[in-house]
């Protein structure tokens, strides 16, 4: 893993998604190598090699961090707050540390590291928890997300959140048609999360070299998410499925220009 430290002139970057006002990132770029990530056009301006393989730290962000901002912030966009190297860099600590407490803040990992900080995470006003859970099988995960977490860790970590006391969210992502166990991710989520977000795999951002991955792994796969009526007919099923459970959906992106959610 090749470390890039950075010196960053502000910390809290103004974003047009909805429900948010700013996002933040300490890191950018990820050790868990999610082959589908989309957040791989950040290389557009990077050149520091294959995704997975780099990180930039901004060394001052905990100073940055500092300064009190109004509205909802998001942690992070182009990164995971507790990627790997955190466990020993402890950036996303000292910026917590921080940070004003009186802020708004919404963290998304996919990582129980994020369990070492709930002292400090008690100490915020109003924050909330987001596990990333989708249910991939084990073999399946070391493909698409070899440095990240089993699903077993997640889903204790979502639990640990909540017997703290901690508002939380499960952020069902990236849904691919055969792989993603929607089913074992309500069964074993069920009552812990205050609500869930769900997410259909990106294709325009997750790249060629997915592509070819999950060729290799799932031509079934492939060839729904290739043909726009089946995956058409795959997420409404999955929107049916939602609403006759009753689950709490607070949004669900499919990419595609329609969007089927009420």
């Amino acid at each position: 893993m090749r470390i890039i430290p950075r010196v960053a002139k502000t910390i809290y970057t103004k974003t047009k998604i909805p429900g948010l006002d700013y996002t933040l990132n300490q890191y950018v770029g990820c050790g868990h190598r999610c082959v589908y990530c989309y957040a791989k056009f950040i290389m557009k301006w990077r050149s520091y090699g294959e995704w997975g393989n780099w990180v930039e730290v901004k060394v001052n962000a905990p100073e940055l961090v500092k300064k009190y901002v109004k509205g909802n912030v998001s942690m992070s966009t182009v990164s995971d707050p507790y990627q790997p190297i955190e466990k020993e860099i402890k950036l996303t600590r000292s910026v917590l540390k921080n940070m004003d407490k009186r802020i708004k803040l919404s963290i998304l990992t996919k990582s129980d590291l994020v369990l070492r900080d709930i002292d400090i995470i008690k100490n915020f006003e109003n924050i909330e928890i987001g596990l990333t859970i989708n249910g991939f099988k084990e073999k399946i995960r070391k493909i698409l997300e070899p440095g990240a977490p089993s699903h077993e860790q997640r889903i204790r970590a979502l639990r640990r959140m909540k017997q703290e006391g901690i508002n939380t969210y499960c952020f069902i992502s990236p849904i691919i048609p055969g792989l993603t166990d929607i089913e074992r991710v309500l069964k074993d989520t069920n009552n812990i999360p205050q609500y869930y977000i769900i997410e259909f795999i990106n294709m325009g951002l997750a790249g060629q070299k997915f592509r070819e991955v999950l060729r290799k792994i799932s031509q079934d796969s492939l060839n729904i998410i290739e043909d726009s009526s089946r995956m058409t007919n795959f997420i409404i099923e999955i929107k049916k499925m939602i609403k006759e459970r009753n689950i709490p959906v607070s949004n669900i992106i499919t990419h595609q220009k329609k969007r089927y959610w009420d």
